[in-house]
């Protein structure tokens, strides 16, 4: 058995889905945050930074955008654009919910 246990891979860490609010300024940086002490405020910074740097070029390129919505399979990102900044809404979602009525 001690050959077998060798080959075994570790089991990958798994991150919980937050649900949740924060806001970010301008400069990226998080004003206020409603998500679990237990996510990564790295992640956290990321995700608010490159949902401003869309809003930006959307802004270069004269579109307007109040709101982005990102749909990922177990996850929903929402940002609706402030002045500079922006409000982000992380909401999981259950692999039986349907979007839109049938």
């Amino acid at each position: 058995m001690g050959l077998l246990s060798f080959f075994t891979k570790a089991s990958p860490t798994l991150l919980r889905l937050p649900s949740g609010s924060f806001t970010v300024d301008r400069d990226g940086a998080v004003l206020m945050s409603t998500l679990p002490s237990s996510f990564p405020a790295e992640l956290t910074r990321e995700i608010g930074r490159q949902l401003l740097e869309t809003i930006r070029q959307a802004e270069e390129a004269q579109l307007p955008l109040s709101e982005l919505v990102v749909n990922y399979p177990s996850l929903q990102i929402i940002a609706h654009a402030l002045r500079g900044g922006a409000i982000v809404f992380l909401t999981p979602r259950t692999p039986f919910a349907t979007s839109g009525p049938n």
